[in-house]
């Protein structure tokens, strides 16, 4: 009997894939070729992690330590973050109220799912990390974006975010520093949206991921600390990813009120079980061994504020090209609408004439810009805006 099979599921059908994963899939796929890529797409540190993380990792396996972990993670990890959390912010947190994940996405993903039902509604600020629509969408409930650009510096206003909220909202989704654009949220701003968010009684996803990578003397604020009203509605999510170099080591991390930590670990117990066991020893090492992380961070942030100054100036010397300077990330959002081409048709021929691979804003809910990371040499930041703003004079 020759039958169609039965349809994908809704989600299945539904999800998109990830533009910046296939962005960087194309430019090394073009690398592998002989092909000259200056990639600008990567959303990770182009440095090796330290030696001591590593190290930490294979006394791990060499002790045996390649059985399950607990759910939520090592006992010794969890106690170690909350500690972390009290010494950088004050912030007073039980190791019960940490849940150790398979990766920065996945925390954010679980806090999704903990908060938002099927039919429920979730703010999403644009531009807005490409992840965030579709994690609302396979929960079954329905991302509303509210739009901000380079003439608010990105931000959302609390006016907008009043004017968003329906009696189905439920969560905000708010990321500072920024992927893909760097900007960083100042303490009176998010006081004034922690306000809105605890008038209409929501919940706020505050992804503090790149909460260590910030310029200029700026310093993190987290909402969570700002009172204890904040604290029960605000899911901290970050991880060892970004200050540490350790992107393939998938370890995320997620601080919330107990009920939430709780759903958290039991919605982890039925689909990743737990993070991998011996790589979080050596996230242990990096919390623990604190002078050698501080002098591996500053390392990577005096390449990364370099490549951003001098970016940000070339980008701003090609003619229709208008860029802010990201605070913290490493991400840079230029504006290119001038030239009245798609962020998408953009992109797909810049690396086709060009073999300069970047994110269009539209992956980003920002028509009309691109992201470029320069998380990269100085040597391919170098060649590729110049090869970019050839190829805009061609426009």
């Amino acid at each position: 009997m020759n039958q169609t099979p039965p349809p994908l599921s809704t989600w299945a059908r539904n999800i998109a894939p990830s533009p910046t994963l296939a962005v960087d899939a194309k430019a090394k796929a073009l690398k592998a070729a002989g092909e000259d890529v200056c990639g600008f797409g990567a959303g990770e540190p182009d440095f090796d992690t330290p030696d001591f993380i590593k190290e930490a990792c294979m006394a791990a396996l060499q002790a045996g330590k390649t059985k399950y972990a607990p759910t939520p993670g090592i006992d010794e990890l969890r106690a170690a973050i909350a500690k972390r959390y009290g010494s950088d912010y004050g912030l007073k947190v039980a190791p019960s109220q940490v849940v150790v994940s398979p990766g920065g996405k996945f925390s954010c993903y679980l806090a999704v799912l903990a908060t938002c039902s099927p039919g429920d509604e979730a703010i999403v600020p644009a531009p807005f990390w490409v992840s965030y629509p579709e994690m609302v969408k396979l929960a079954g409930a329905v991302p509303r974006i509210v739009p901000a650009d380079d003439s608010t510096g990105f931000k959302l206003a609390p006016s907008q975010l009043e004017a968003a909220i329906t009696p189905k909202t439920r969560l905000l989704i708010l990321n500072s520093p920024s992927n893909p654009t760097g900007a960083v949220y100042s303490r009176p701003e998010l006081e004034a949206i922690v306000d809105v968010v605890l008038r209409h009684n929501l919940y706020l996803l505050s992804d503090e991921i790149y909460e260590y990578l910030l310029y200029d003397g700026l310093k993190h604020h987290s909402p969570a600390t700002f009172s204890r009203e904040a604290e029960a509605r605000t899911i901290v999510v970050s991880g060892f990813s970004k200050p540490y170099s350790m992107t393939g080591w998938r370890l995320g991390t997620l601080v919330a009120p107990a009920p939430i930590a709780k759903a958290c670990i039991e919605l982890q117990s039925q689909t990743t079980s737990n993070a991998t066991t011996f790589a979080q020893y050596g996230a242990l090492a990096a919390l623990r061994e604190k002078a050698k992380a501080r002098a591996a961070l500053a390392k990577m942030l005096e390449a990364f504020d370099r490549r951003r100054r001098f970016l940000h100036a070339e980008l701003n010397r090609i003619p229709g090209v208008s860029c802010l300077l990201a605070q913290g990330a490493f991400y840079l959002f230029p504006n290119v609408s001038r030239f009245g081409v798609s962020s998408e048709a953009f992109c797909a021929r810049l690396l086709e004439q060009e073999k300069v691979a970047a994110v269009p804003g539209s992956a980003f809910g920002a028509e009309g810009f691109l992201r470029l990371s320069y998380a990269t040499s100085d040597e391919i930041i170098a060649k590729g805006v110049a090869r970019l703003a050839r190829f805009c004079g061609t426009l």
